[in-house]
């Protein structure tokens, strides 16, 4: 009986270890893999964090700086916000955190809940940011307020977008607007926009209301720049006889990556060959003259088709090193 039980508390033992020998690669792997993922989300989340530090810096900055002590405003929330201060003088922290607070909610309902956390934090961070660390005036120009200040708001509410937060809700809003009545979200911004500055001409001054406007052009051009950077990417789809030669240059001169799709022509040619190569390339707006020249030179029956490109991410973006 002894040995029976010493047997089978052998087979055990053995299987036991066998089962942690062929767990343990696999239990290797999916370690190295939950490491990977997690450094990859913190050192995200702390880029993330950096944008949105600056933009609430930044915003604050224009707003202390330049646009609260003169009265000026802005379009979407935040105008909303220094149009009340400028008639009720009611703190613009707070105006800031309570009229922000409804766009909070509708984010968290038709965006995500992560965007909702990040924007609420931004939005809390702006107010504190706001009433307790006190930027002093820098011109009085009124000019100069408007460029600058709507520079710095700009540049704030730029930042805190590529952080993945927002601190002015009238994007929110027009993404939901536009959702329930079918309008574009650039048209329901512009008449939200439109509807503040009319009511700050006729509370404030008409001269006030087009200083705002100024500021207003400012900001959110330099919104664009800072979300969109400094070199706009055009995507270039190439369709030419002689994509070979189309294909090296690209690679040799321009020194950009390139993508080869398998087409076919749509006109069909008796007893030709209907198939042919079209190369797709990505590439800045300042080398799409270069680009055209040098597809002229080889097949100036070339079609070209170009398109913008918002974003991009991986790949063979930047220029190619020299062999």
């Amino acid at each position: 009986m002894k040995n029976i039980w010493r047997r089978f508390l052998n087979q055990l033992i053995n299987k036991s270890e066998d089962k942690a020998q062929e767990s343990t690669p696999v239990s290797d792997f999916k370690h190295a893999k939950a490491v990977r993922k997690f450094r990859i989300s913190l050192r995200q989340l702390t880029k993330e964090a950096i944008f949105i530090i600056c933009g609430i810096f930044a915003a604050a900055f224009g707003l202390e700086s330049f646009l609260l002590p003169n009265n000026f405003i802005d379009g979407g929330a935040t105008g909303i916000a220094l149009l009340f201060t400028g008639i009720t003088d009611l703190p613009l922290h707070w105006l800031i955190l309570l009229i922000n607070l409804p766009f909070v909610i509708i984010g968290y309902n038709i965006i995500s809940k992560q965007f909702a956390i990040k924007t609420g934090l931004a939005i809390i961070l702006l107010s504190l940011v706001i009433a307790n660390i006190h930027f002093p005036e820098v011109t009085d120009d009124k000019l100069l307020v408007a460029v600058f200040g709507g520079f710095f708001l700009g540049a704030g509410i730029g930042f805190s977008i590529r952080g993945g937060a927002v601190i002015d809700g009238t994007e929110v809003l027009a993404i939901f607007l536009s959702r329930k009545s079918g309008a574009t979200i650039g048209d329901i911004i512009m008449i939200i926009n439109v509807i503040i500055f009319a009511t700050a001409a006729w509370l404030l001054s008409i001269e006030a209301a087009l200083y705002s406007m100024i500021t207003y052009f400012a900001a959110s051009k330099t919104l664009d720049f800072v979300v969109e950077g400094i070199e706009e990417y055009i995507g270039v789809h190439i369709i030419s006889t002689h994509s070979e030669e189309v294909r090296l240059m690209i690679l040799n001169d321009l020194r950009r990556g390139v993508t080869i799709y398998k087409g076919e022509r749509g006109v069909k040619h008796d007893g030709g060959n209907d198939n042919l190569d079209i190369i797709f390339t990505v590439l800045t707006r300042l080398e799409l003259n270069k680009l055209n020249t040098e597809i002229l030179k080889i097949d100036p029956n070339a079609f070209v088709v170009m398109t913008a490109v918002k974003d991009t991410k991986g790949g063979m973006i930047k220029r190619r090193p020299l062999h």
